[in-house]
């Protein structure tokens, strides 16, 4: 469900005008008969998740008056992370999310045990938020490995989130990556379908495990330079789950690490991080619904290696 018609910010305040929804029908007069309505279009037209729906109408966050309808959808939040400034690169941003650029080397969140610990995205879209003057909490809805550059989601208020987390859920968020690997891989590797648990002898390491979770990902071939184990191969992928370094156990356990990724198999003078760039995110607006696509640019590092190629 979302919003199909007309909106505006005011302040902390959602405007939108239901029309004659909220009253068709039965020309509703009183006042019961009319928050009756409003709660079952906010639920059943504007799709709003009932954890905010009870939360609102608690604090009297909803209004109706006239032909308007109110809600409190961006209260004044702290950043729950502490600025730290950062020349981010924006991709969108409107009142409701905010998609950034993640460089290589640089993790999405902080590690809540390490005090003034590295620079991490978060940090990042706090200093963002706090320059341009917006009051709302940093709430990443996906992550990528720290040597992995790409697209990353952010909402920009409770609703958002609920939304968006929904999304992730149904596994409506589309996120396709472009790779680099050693070895000729084969224009028939189109799945890779293969349970991914904990590596018992490597804290950081993941692995295919028949009692690991599931993990589905899908292979695109693009280009191929050489032949045989010494050949290098782009490929194109995309992904039913995100369990954690999915692409890089499922592309290492099929016989073609990806250059630089040292943890899987890589070799580190191929590359310096691990090949793999995040290319386009595709998600749905959490308030209108309309498909929104973001691409990100391939990074200076990976270009400059594909034309040496």
């Amino acid at each position: 469900m979302s919003w199909q018609g007309s909106w505006r910010r005011r302040g902390p305040w959602l405007e939108v005008t239901p029309g004659r929804e909220i009253s068709a029908g039965e020309n509703r007069i009183e006042n019961e008969d009319r928050a009756e309505a409003v709660d079952h279009w906010l639920l059943n037209h504007l799709g709003l998740p009932d954890k905010l729906w009870r939360r609102l109408r608690h604090e009297k966050g909803i209004e109706h008056t006239g032909d308007r309808l109110r809600l409190a959808l961006f209260p004044v939040m702290d950043l729950g992370v502490i600025p730290r400034w950062y020349d981010l690169t924006i991709l969108y941003e409107d009142d409701f999310c905010l998609v950034v650029h993640k460089p290589a080397g640089m993790a999405v969140h902080p590690d809540g045990g390490v005090k003034d610990g590295p620079l991490t995205l978060d940090h990042a879209v706090a200093s963002y938020y706090e320059i341009h003057g917006i009051h709302a909490a940093v709430r990443h809805v996906h992550r990528l490995d720290v040597d992995t550059t790409g697209p990353v989601l952010y909402a920009k208020n409770e609703f958002a989130l609920l939304k968006l987390d929904e999304q992730m859920r149904a596994k409506a968020i589309d996120r396709r990556y472009v790779a680099l690997v050693r070895g000729e891989v084969p224009s028939s590797l189109r799945t890779l379908d293969w349970p991914i648990g904990k590596d018992r002898h490597h804290k950081q390491r993941r692995r295919v495990s028949p009692t690991g979770q599931k993990a589905v990902t899908h292979v695109e071939l693009g280009d191929v330079w050489g032949s045989g184990p010494s050949a290098i191969s782009l490929v194109y992928l995309t992904m039913d789950t995100g369990r954690t370094h999915q692409i890089r156990v499922h592309l290492s356990h099929a016989g073609f690490p990806l250059l630089g990724d040292v943890l899987y198999g890589g070799r580190a003078t191929d590359f310096g991080r691990q090949a793999l760039h995040g290319e386009r995110l595709t998600f749905r607006h959490p308030l209108s619904g309309e498909t929104i696509t973001v691409e990100d640019a391939w990074p200076d590092d990976l270009q400059k290696l594909v034309k040496q190629l």
